[in-house]
């Protein structure tokens, strides 16, 4: 009952006077770590409460079902009780869902429409681009439903689409577009994208419809404004109230999404779209002590498109921000790997430790140095360099040009890319292993020889072995790495990744860049497999606790006691190709990056650049980022001599694993001995 009598004692100024004031537009600029979440929550309860309006006229929109459920439960703990009437708290998506079927007819659906999943929309899709002749080779289901679903987070059914020039592809998509919208609509259903824009259009078209909500709801509360795209914002738009009762509570320093639609101009003109608004900054910080928060508020205060603001915090001051330079990535991964270690011996949990890089590739030369040495670690929001489909595909080929026996390998590669090799045919190589007691790779030789193949199968298998003959020539001839490269082109694999159309494509040819890289650590073929062999192979259950390893775009929301943020060099962060696409807004966007990354550390915070990057095998000089240079010097402390190189700590070489004469060992490599020798 005390709980429900006061929780607004628990807020300090700032968020008190954005709670209470519920009449008119209001915009809650909420800095990391700011209590934006708690600020949200209380104002809801504070309208219930005060009998500003019942649960069911308050409209409350989150982007995840993670932020609507904390909320609900939070509302409930303030105020006690089932809150079962607050049924209009949810994600854009769940409320959309909500109109429409009370409204289905208005937009050309049945009430009982159905909703797409990816897999249904890609199914779909290529069957269409079949019965058009469109090759999904160059064009992919995937990136075609991107496409579509870029044009209706813009509001645009296929009658309202104008083309441009940017994009070759644009006309077959169109062309899609429309055979796709009419046959989801004859199925009576509709996809994600379709939720979102069929209420924009249902409130547009319908004003009796619209008004039946506008005046429902006194209240809208809208969390994670900045992220919101054209679309989303519309719909808010169009069915506030008369009053403007809306609350939008964001932070446009933390606006990182503008690739997948996100349009940082919704915040920052909101006070032009309500005039009268009201603004109200969160300031003061309870994640992070003064030098990290002085450090990111510097950081960012370079950005012109902004509405400002500064963190601070009643907390200490706290260690200064590491600022490192390392000779290269390997040093650099050395380095953060015996921080982790000094950190351990002061018993801080693994899990309280993050490693956040601008590109998903960057993980591997930190996944390799961690299983060195015997560091637990997890991907969040990824998937294992090594396990990646790209890398393991990549592997398979050099694994089978290694040894003919690998029939996991052989399978693996015979229809990838595709050759239009299928399943009987692969069946029938199993079955004549299988009798015969040989590979599947001398089954394709015996079967080729007794004619059992139909001629396009024969032509297509006889090409692939001849490719692998010639391949476990050239191995003879030429490194390892340089072999990578010629299978990967005269396999097709390249050509693949280059010619269609996929939006995951640029970070599958990063993965395999960075394959290229660690390839050249290697003297030969045979001692790199036995590396990749072990390094995935190892046990990464040893202990319960795992460092935290993703992008920074993945810590969005995220917290941890310390938090490393390495390769910050021209090129790489801010990234050469965003800048080379949206010039000076992807370099704002990419600083709102590096200041998210850094107000996910509450305790410590470790910048890194390399002078150097291994690129195609060759040492390349680098500059430090731009970023680097924009750093409070108060706030930092620099140490920029190169840490002096030193051996490995070992090379995943089974015969030294056990010897008592080694040089010094880190930790680690102690305690991976130990696992080893159980």
């Amino acid at each position: 009952m005390k709980e429900k009598k006061n929780f607004l004692s628990g807020l300090n100024d700032q968020q008190k006077a954005a709670v209470e004031n519920v009449d008119g537009p209001t915009l809650v600029v909420a800095g990391a770590g700011s209590g934006k979440t708690k600020v949200l929550t209380s104002k809801l309860a504070y309208l219930v409460q005060k009998k500003k309006a019942w649960a069911n006229q308050i409209l409350c929109v989150t982007f995840t079902n993670k932020a609507a459920n904390e909320m609900r439960n939070r509302v409930i703990k303030i105020l006690g009780g089932n809150l079962n009437s607050l049924g209009w708290l949810g994600t854009f998506h769940s409320i959309s869902v909500k109109f429409l079927r009370r409204h289905a007819e208005a937009v050309g659906l049945k009430s009982n429409f159905t909703i797409l999943d990816t897999q249904d929309q890609k199914k779909l899709i290529k069957n269409i681009c079949n019965a058009e002749n469109i090759d999904a080779k160059k064009i992919s289901p995937q990136f075609i439903i991107a496409i579509i679903d870029n044009w209706k987070n813009k509001g645009l059914l296929p009658n309202e689409v104008r083309l441009t020039k940017k994009n070759i592809f644009e006309t077959q998509i169109l062309k899609v577009y429309k055979i796709y919208q009419n046959k989801i609509k004859e199925l009576n259903s509709c996809d994600f994208g379709d939720l979102i824009l069929y209420c924009v259009k249902l409130f547009e078209n319908h004003e009796e419809i619209r008004n039946i909500y506008s005046n429902n709801f006194k209240y809208i509360l809208v969390d994670e404004y900045q992220d919101t795209n054209f679309i989303q914002n519309k719909w808010l738009n169009l069915i506030v109230n008369k009053n403007k009762n809306i609350c939008c509570v964001g932070d446009d320093d933390q606006s990182i999404y503008s690739w997948r639609g996100a349009e940082i101009k919704n915040f920052l003109n909101f006070d032009k779209i309500y005039t009268d608004a009201k603004i109200f900054r969160l300031e003061q910080n309870y994640r992070s002590t003064k030098n990290i928060l002085d450090t990111a508020s510097f950081l960012i205060s370079h950005n012109k498109d902004r509405l400002g603001k500064k963190l601070w915090s009643e907390g200490k001051k706290g260690d200064l921000v590491k600022l490192n330079c390392y000779k290269n990535g390997k040093e650099e991964a050395r380095a953060l790997g015996n921080t982790i270690e000094e950190n351990i011996k002061r018993k801080d949990s693994l899990n309280e430790i993050a490693i956040l890089v601008r590109a998903i590739y960057q993980t591997r030369e930190f996944e390799e140095r961690f299983l060195k040495i015997g560091l637990n670690y997890r991907i969040i929001g990824g998937i294992k360099f090594y396990e990646r489909a790209e890398v393991k595909d990549a592997i398979c080929y050099l694994r089978i040009v290694n040894q003919k026996f690998d029939d996991l390998a052989f399978e693996r590669i015979i229809n990838t890319p595709r050759r239009g090799i299928g399943d009987a045919t692969i069946k029938h190589l199993h079955e004549l292993s299988s009798t015969e007691k040989i590979c599947l790779e001398d089954a394709a030789r015996k079967l080729l020889e007794l004619n059992k193949f139909k001629p396009k199968i024969k032509t297509l298998i006889k090409h692939l072995l001849e490719l692998i003959d010639k391949w476990r020539v050239d191995l003879k001839k030429i490194k390892h790495f340089d072999l990578l490269k010629l299978i990967l082109d005269e396999s097709g694999y390249s050509a693949m990744l280059k010619n269609k159309k996929d939006l995951e494509n640029e970070n599958r040819i990063e993965n395999l860049k960075e394959l290229l890289r660690a390839m050249h650590d290697y003297d030969n073929l045979q001692g790199f497999l036995e590396h990749v062999a072990l390094a995935t192979s190892i046990d990464q259950k040893w202990e319960d606790e795992r460092i935290n390893i993703m992008t920074i775009h993945a810590a969005k929301g995220l917290e941890f006691n310390t938090v490393f943020l390495p390769g910050w060099e021209e090129g790489l962060f801010p990234h050469q190709k965003s800048l080379e696409e949206k010039g000076d807004l992807a370099l704002e966007e990419e600083r709102r990056l590096a200041y998210v990354g850094i107000t996910r550390a509450k305790k410590n915070a470790h910048i890194s650049f390399a002078m150097q990057r291994a690129w195609h095998g060759e040492w390349m000089d680098t500059l430090p980022s731009r970023f680097v240079g924009e750093l409070p010097e108060e706030a930092i402390e620099k140490n920029e001599e190169p840490v002096k190189e030193v051996s490995d700590d070992f090379d995943f070489n089974q015969d030294n694993l056990i010897e008592d004469n080694e040089e010094y060992r880190s930790p680690g490599w102690a305690r991976l001995k130990k696992k080893l020798l159980k």
